[in-house]
């Protein structure tokens, strides 16, 4: 039914997702759905959330296709940051819904320690990613596939259409500046945890 729309791009899918074309947006999850999936999953750590965050990924991409620019992005990338931010999302809606009022029990110093441990990865996180916007984009997108999609050097390289050593050379030097950004970020004074016991 749908092999019309194999042979498009996924930019393409987009845009026919855009004017309302649900078989494109079936498209676009079957070429991309098992990636999103690995990606919600590493940041949940949990099936049934991971498949929440990708089934509402999907949806916002359904909302906002019209808003998609092919210039500034890969749709595959596009489709995993907002992916990623599902889950993200969905991370902070749980510890959200599990905090509870701490009784004075033993269990409170594990809580505490617990909760000052999930403010400071959110933070980390928070860097990461304002470090990663500052990268050139093919650089961003590279770095990005790999870390957050789970995509080897070589994959990288046959699904971006651009040699290996052109991805292994954007990844050294991807990373290499992120790591300056991140301790330039350090050294003026972010904030550290002061984690007691």
């Amino acid at each position: 039914m749908r092999r019309h729309l194999a042979h498009l791009s996924d930019e393409a899918l987009v845009a026919l997702v855009a004017r309302g074309d649900e078989p494109a947006l079936a498209e676009l999850y079957d070429r991309v759905g098992r990636v999103a999936y690995g990606l919600a999953f590493r940041v949940l750590r949990d099936e049934r959330l991971a498949e929440d965050a990708v089934q509402e990924a999907f949806l916002a991409v359904w909302r906002t296709a019209a808003r998609f620019t092919a210039e500034r992005a890969k749709a595959s990338t596009w489709i995993l940051t907002i992916v990623h931010r599902r889950a993200v999302d969905l991370v902070r809606r749980e510890e959200h819904r599990r905090a509870e009022p701490l009784d004075a029990e033993p269990e409170e110093a594990a809580a505490t320690d617990s909760a000052e441990e999930a403010a400071w990865l959110g933070f980390e996180r928070d860097r990461v990613q304002a470090a990663l916007k500052q990268l050139p984009d093919a650089q961003r997108e590279a770095i990005e596939l790999a870390y957050y999609g789970g995509f080897s050097q070589s994959e990288l390289a046959e699904r971006l259409g651009q040699p290996l050593g052109t991805i292994k050379s954007r990844m050294f030097a991807g990373l290499a500046r992120l790591r300056e950004l991140l301790d330039e970020g350090a050294e003026e004074g972010s904030w550290k945890p002061q984690f007691t016991s």
